[in-house]
């Protein structure tokens, strides 16, 4: 079954390029102009449309790539494969070089903490000390949010971490999914250490702001990502769920009914070749110990930040504060920097704990690179996307377009948000999302304007929104699969508290936009978090009286 979807994808992408690459050829031998017009956006148009219709973001990218280096090189086949070969894909190699090896170092960190067990013996811990249902969850909310580095590393930890302890309290798995959901892509999407900082960094061409000084100013607006915790921590203090969240909930707590995937789903998970999480840690939990997941973690975090901040004051020469440093440093190295001195500082540290052996950890090397091949691959395609557009000056005829309509530039934040969610939702993939858009939306916004982080921001909310919706998400998937529950239960249940944050998250960036006017934007941040903290109050009364009346 899907073998035969791969190859109906395949075959609509092979026709869409065919239509558009004859489109292409008649405009430009009736003597119209590609670049600096409205041509130039044809090529991510086209990669977003095919994106949408056949839920596959690589050939999507590719797709676009194609068209768009046909079209620069005004129908030329020789120049058209010289420009996606140099010009596209090589270039976002070479120029994404140190990116790619701080990913590949981080899933070497990954696979060496999974080696050892170390998260079965936090998990025996935690059992142990957490005594009620919403200090577990708290405790799983709070885990995520310490494992900001990678979504794919939170994932792996939070499920099998934390699930002993969260089925004690008789917290449906399901539940359990949802924070790890909730605490994976939304802390990666606002952690300036994070594998996704590093993905957003690669994908700015700025003239003025380094990749991470501009990710690091974007924090603020990214409402969804920041309203989703705010939801969390509110609707576990409240004690109450909503949607079919509820109906689990209700089932863990009377029956101890805990809806755990059983060994029929999960052999025909297998069968369909769909992504589980293996244990890879020796069973034995005294093997690894609970500081031996906190200390590689903390040295991480330390290494990435201490290189992050070295290459920042090298840049200001030694002068500045630390948000200065961090704003001028240049993620290409810093990443890399802390990254290497963090994979051997841990892998020295194991090897001398004797959890691990030499064998073992040099095993766990090619493992953490294999698993970073998807981001690489999405990376690398969606900087040759850029690089083809930039080619095609498209930043020209969209500052025209919005000098045009400055009026109305207020909502702009708002559809892009829209529009970055349904991309996201429909191929699974955030990386892939504000690859694509990144340089339509920094064209968008001039950066002197009061909207140009708002609009960054609400591209980068919109992916990871689209991302926490979509049943074919990595993450989504993965965090099913750390819970050890039904992939679709945990989608249906999640989908209305993800709508639910994606709506308030909506109005937020109208306010924003309609503030900017007056330069007072920021006002909509506390607004946007009292609107969530509203909402589940107001649904809390109304699912209680639903129960009331239910009861009589």
């Amino acid at each position: 079954m899907k073998k035969s979807k791969a190859s109906i994808g395949v075959i609509i992408a092979a026709i869409v390029f065919c239509v558009a690459a004859i489109t292409v050829f008649i405009v430009h031998n009736s003597g119209i102009a590609f670049e600096g017009t409205a041509w130039a956006l044809f090529p991510p148009l086209v990669a977003i449309v095919l994106a949408l219709v056949t839920k596959e973001a690589y050939s999507s990218l590719f797709v676009g790539i194609l068209l768009g280096a046909f079209m620069a090189a005004e129908c030329g086949f020789e120049r058209t494969v010289d420009i996606v070969v140099v010009d596209g894909i090589t270039t976002a190699i070479a120029d994404n070089a140190g990116i790619f090896l701080f990913l590949v170092m981080l899933g070497m960190v990954v696979a060496l903490i999974n080696k050892t067990g170390a998260s079965r013996a936090f998990g025996e811990w935690s059992e142990k000390h957490i005594k009620s249902r919403k200090a577990a969850q708290f405790a799983s909310f709070l885990l995520g949010i310490l494992i900001f580095i990678d979504d794919y590393f939170n994932c792996l930890t939070v499920g099998s971490v934390m699930s002993p302890v969260t089925d004690s309290k008789r917290i449906s798995r399901v539940k359990l999914a949802y924070i790890i959901d909730a605490t994976a892509a939304p802390i990666c999407m606002i952690a300036p250490v994070s594998s996704w900082a590093a993905a957003v960094s690669g994908s700015v061409n700025s003239d003025t702001y380094s990749g991470v000084g501009l990710f690091i100013r974007s924090i603020p607006f990214n409402f969804y990502s920041l309203y989703t915790l705010v939801f969390v921590v509110t609707i576990i203090i409240l004690g109450f769920d909503y949607g079919k969240m509820a109906g689990f909930e209700i089932k863990a707590m009377q029956n101890g009914d805990l809806s755990i995937l059983d060994a029929s789903e999960e052999d025909e998970k297998e069968e369909k070749n769909e992504r589980i999480i293996e244990e890879d840690g020796p069973v034995n939990p005294r093997t690894g110990k609970m500081f031996d997941l906190i200390i590689p973690v903390v040295a991480l975090i330390v290494f990435c930040i201490w290189g992050l901040l070295k290459i920042g004051y090298q840049a200001l020469e030694g002068s500045g504060t630390v948000i200065d440093a961090l704003s001028e440093t240049d993620a290409y190295v810093g990443l890399p920097w802390g990254g290497l001195l963090a994979v051997l500082f841990i892998m020295i540290y194991l090897l001398l704990r004797r959890v691990i052996s030499f064998k073992d950890a040099m095993e766990c090397l090619p493992k953490g690179f294999v698993a970073m091949v998807p981001a690489i691959t999405i990376l690398t395609l969606a900087n040759s996307l850029k690089g083809v557009t930039n080619m095609l000056d498209a930043k020209t005829f969209v500052e025209t377009v919005m000098a045009s309509i400055e009026n109305l530039a207020w909502i702009l934040p708002a559809v892009v948000f829209v529009i970055a969610s349904l991309i996201s939702f429909a191929t699974g993939t955030s990386w892939g999302t504000f690859g694509i858009l990144i340089p339509i939306v920094s064209a968008v916004f001039p950066e002197t304007s009061p909207l140009f982080f708002v609009g960054i921001s609400s591209c980068l909310a919109g992916a990871v929104c689209g991302d926490h919706c979509s049943p074919i998400s990595d993450t989504t998937i993965m965090s099913s699969a750390g819970a050890h529950c039904n992939h679709i239960n945990h989608v249906e249940t999640q989908l209305p508290y993800a709508i639910s944050v994606a709506a308030i998250s909506f109005v937020t960036y109208l306010i924003a936009g309609a503030l900017s006017n007056i330069g007072v934007e920021w006002v909509a941040i506390p607004v946007g978090a009292a609107l969530t903290v509203v909402f589940l109050i107001v649904t809390k009364r109304i699912v209680v009286k639903k129960q009331v009346k239910s009861d009589e």
